[in-house]
């Protein structure tokens, strides 16, 4: 009996040990262990492609959303802009693309002129529905279009509403859910940004 207090006295210690060793946990729901993000390549709301390849060094907040959203992509969006204000100097390093669900009404354009009104360093990413369709796939993203509900072009698109954060080297690290805390976006960014 006191071979197995010991036992138990050495794997907490030693829990304790690792944990206190490991970096800060993230907040948000985790990939464990992190994955590559899968790359694409859309047109810009900047006029270039948009490639994740190309922000390798700095973390990046994927989101899909389209411009006509009443509620979901206005409230993430406006989180996404105070958490970023909320990083200092260290936004520099944070970016934030949104990739549009609605390719039918979301040109370049709209998308750069929608996303300025948030954070004018915010990226819309948009392309062929064929393309689009394939990088909601890649990372588990459904759509459902519901004709006659929707104020703008007489349809809504419902769509799963996650955000992903992904490292500096291109890894996905984390999937925050619609509704997540500010300061849990930038805990978490924080977490990823460090040294």
């Amino acid at each position: 009996m006191r071979a197995a207090r010991v036992c138990l006295a050495a794997l907490v210690l030693g829990g304790v040990t690792t944990m206190a060793a490991t970096p800060t946990a993230l907040r948000t729901g985790t990939f464990d262990p992190p994955r590559q993000a899968p790359e694409f390549s859309l047109a810009g709301s900047n006029g270039a492609p948009v490639r994740l390849s190309s922000y390798r060094g700095k973390v990046v907040a994927l989101g899909f959303g389209y411009t006509s959203c009443p509620d979901v992509c206005p409230t993430t969006l406006a989180d996404l802009a105070k958490a970023r204000r909320k990083l200092g100097d260290a936004a520099k390093d944070f970016q934030v693309v949104y990739v549009t669900v609605d390719p039918e009404r979301d040109d370049a354009a709209l998308l750069r002129a929608y996303l300025a009104a948030f954070d004018p360093t915010f990226l819309g990413a948009t392309g062929a529905p064929a393309e689009l369709a394939q990088v909601r796939k890649a990372y588990g993203i459904q759509t459902n279009r519901t004709e006659g509900r929707g104020k703008a072009g007489g349809y809504l698109v419902h769509h799963s509403s996650y955000v992903y954060l992904i490292d500096r080297s291109g890894r996905l690290r984390a999937m925050m859910p619609f509704g997540v805390s500010v300061d849990d976006i930038v805990h978490d960014a924080k977490v990823l940004l460090a040294p």
